[in-house]
């Protein structure tokens, strides 16, 4: 019998990674999202999951639909009879959140709440919870192993994501038929090797990789580096980046340890390596053989000097580690861009 996996947010850059993993691993995946950060496609399809049909020759399973429509998320649920769910639906903008946190609390904890109501009320038990290591705060050492400090989260998103983690172990306290991996992820960049799917922010990007690929695309002129007068290499911010081919196979490998009737776990999913900014940039002109414009501007608050993960606990207890280094990820980012020069809206892939 092929387990269902409920996936919510899965046509986003994440989500949509995941799914095919899923699909690799010979579950069958069931995607909600509300496409507000995903381009609708043909037939109402989102772009990525279509073409992820395409790619794989597949169908994939999806209704339009946001967490906060908690009555429709019942009909989900009794529609399917699902093994586990992933939980990646939410919104993900440091910057904004901190210019609309009523809202960022609203749709991330109400969202989840309803989720796990839903899944209580259908005796759904599983879940992996995409988690981030901004829980971290500022961190106090590094690298950062799973036992470093929480909740002192220098913006709403990363409280939304603490606080979220908060209710999963409560629950999971609560009610020990309860499982839960929740993987505090690191940055995420590159792209599926296809060229297909990828990361699309919608607007200006709010990371530095989509920033860094539009600049050498020709979409933007320049990149803002935030501060060069960090305690680092070279005085812009250090960040652990991990290719999203590999932090989707950390979700497959969570789905596993859900199967060991767990209870609540945490993982950090990394590569234990931090880059610099302008390493970063030197990787992205190598990768396109392109020069990238930047200009250096005021620290912007809230960010911190460096940031990198202890990935061991992932590698010992999940049997996961990434596998692709910094050249792999740049390339298949790059690989994606100039495939996609405005992401899916170019509509039928090349």
């Amino acid at each position: 019998m092929v387990q269902k996996v409920l996936v919510t947010g899965g046509a986003g850059y994440i989500g949509s990674h995941c799914v095919v993993e899923l699909i690799e691993a010979g579950y069958h995946p069931v995607v909600i999202d509300n496409l507000s950060n995903a381009v609708r496609g043909e037939g109402d399809v989102p772009e990525s999951l279509r073409r992820i049909e395409k790619f794989m020759d597949t169908k994939i399973e999806y209704q339009e639909l946001d967490l906060l429509d908690k009555a429709g998320l019942e009909g989900v649920f009794k529609k399917h009879s699902f093994y586990a769910v992933m939980h990646f639906a939410g919104l993900k903008a440091v910057g904004e959140s901190v210019e609309q946190p009523l809202r960022y609390y609203r749709v991330n904890l109400t969202g989840t709440i309803n989720l796990l109501e839903v899944m209580q009320a259908y005796g759904v038990h599983n879940l992996v919870f995409s988690s981030s290591a901004t829980v971290y705060g500022d961190p106090q050492r590094l690298p950062i192993d799973e036992d470093h400090p929480v909740g002192g989260c220098t913006n709403p998103y990363g409280k939304t994501k603490f606080f979220i983690e908060q209710m999963v172990q409560d629950q999971c306290r609560a009610e020990k038929d309860w499982n839960a991996v929740l993987l505090r992820y690191f940055n995420p960049i590159g792209a599926h090797i296809s060229g297909q799917i990828g990361e699309d922010p919608q607007g200006i990007p709010n990371n530095l990789l989509p920033y860094v690929a539009q600049v050498a695309i020709g979409r933007r002129k320049h990149l803002n580096v935030f501060g060069n007068d960090y305690d680092t290499v070279d005085g812009t911010g250090v960040r652990d980046y991990i290719h999203v081919v590999d932090l989707a196979k950390g979700h497959i490998a969570a789905l596993n340890k859900l199967k060991e009737n767990c209870g609540c776990k945490v993982y950090n999913l990394g590569t234990g390596t931090g880059y610099s900014v302008l390493q970063m940039v030197k990787a992205m002109e190598k990768a396109s053989g392109r020069q990238i414009a930047y200009q250096i501007a005021p620290r912007r608050s809230g960010d911190i000097a460096s940031c990198y993960a202890d990935p061991t606990l992932a590698e010992k207890e999940l049997g996961w580690k990434a596998e692709f280094g910094l050249e792999r990820m740049c390339e298949d980012l790059w690989r994606w861009q100039s495939q996609n020069p405005t992401g899916f809206s170019n509509g039928t892939a090349h």
